[in-house]
This record gives C-alpha cells, structure tokens and sequence, in this order.
C-alpha cells in the first residue's frame, strides 16, 4: 500500500521514481541495500508479535512490508539480468497487491521471507560490484515507466527499500498506537 505522500506509480511513474530517488538522496545504492535486511530484522525483533498486525485492512504490517520488498527483490533479480544481457528488452510491471494476495496469505514467517531475500539480495550487490560503470547506463523498457538503466534501477531499489522500511515503522507505530 502506498501513503499518501508518494506518488502512484502507474498513473504518476516519473512522480514515483523522483520520490524514490528523493529518499536515497546522494547515498550510495549499495550501501544502503547492504543495510536492508538487518534494519528489518531488528524492526521485527522491536515489533514482536506485534510484526504482523496491520494497523487497518488496507495498511500492511512489518512482515507484509518485508514480504513486499521480497517479491520486489525476486522481480528485480530477473530485471537487472535482462537489462545486462539483452538489447532493450522490456520489463513486466507487477501488481503488488495480488502478489501480496496470491503468496503471502498468510502471512510467512520474518525468518522464511529473510531466507528469500537475503540471498537475492547478496547475489543482486556482487553483480552491481563486478559490473563496469559503462555497462549500467543499459536499460530496458518497463511496461509502466518506459526506458530505464540498470544504474536507474539499481537505484530506485535503494529508495524502495528506504520507502517500505519506513511504511514497515509507521505501521508498528500504529499499532502500538
């Protein structure tokens, strides 16, 4: 679910990439997608049971935020290869609430959804690592946004990651209320 405060990213894509790259801001991608997984367990270590209560039917909990930024990590995967290895290809979007739907219901456990990201996130780092510079500025088209580099892409996944941690917070926030 997105806030408010961010634009959607189907009918406003440019608006939703400007926001996420606002929310990493000069940071380095990596640095801040190497710090993901441990900020997301320490939150789900804070929230204790409390991880996956949804502070309303259309609110997520912390795990359904991690559960999220886990689809976006295995769809990313795919896209980040495609980018480097074909010309151009194009990029399917996704519809986060079926995903959220279709294979989180119910919810998984912090643990089992931290075994899924945490190496697709570490294989996901070392290919940017051994990546030349000139080969990120190749790019596909997403279905929804139009052409973008893998250096881009890289970089929205920090901000994504940035965006949901701190939904993840504000939902514990209110459920503590």
């Amino acid at each position: 679910m997105q806030p408010p405060t961010s634009p959607d990213p189907i009918s406003d894509p440019q608006g939703y990439q400007r926001h996420l790259l606002g929310l990493l801001g000069d940071d380095d991608p990596a640095d801040v997608q190497s710090g993901t997984a441990d900020a997301f367990r320490a939150l789900i270590e804070i929230a204790g049971a409390d991880a996956t209560t949804s502070p309303t039917t259309h609110e997520w909990s912390v795990v359904q935020c991690l559960a999220h930024v886990t689809d976006a990590e295995l769809v990313i995967s795919g896209r980040y290869r495609w980018i480097l290895a074909h010309d151009e290809p194009p990029l399917l979007g996704y519809d986060q609430d079926l995903w959220a739907d279709a294979f989180h219901r119910p919810p998984e456990s912090p643990e089992e959804l931290l075994g899924l990201f945490v190496p697709l996130r570490t294989a996901n780092l070392a290919l940017w690592r051994r990546t030349p510079e000139d080969r990120r500025e190749r790019f596909g088209v997403h279905a929804e946004r139009g052409p973008e580099s893998y250096e881009l892409t890289f970089r929205l996944a920090a901000g994504h990651d940035r965006f949901h941690l701190a939904q993840a917070e504000r939902a514990l926030e209110a459920v503590r209320g």
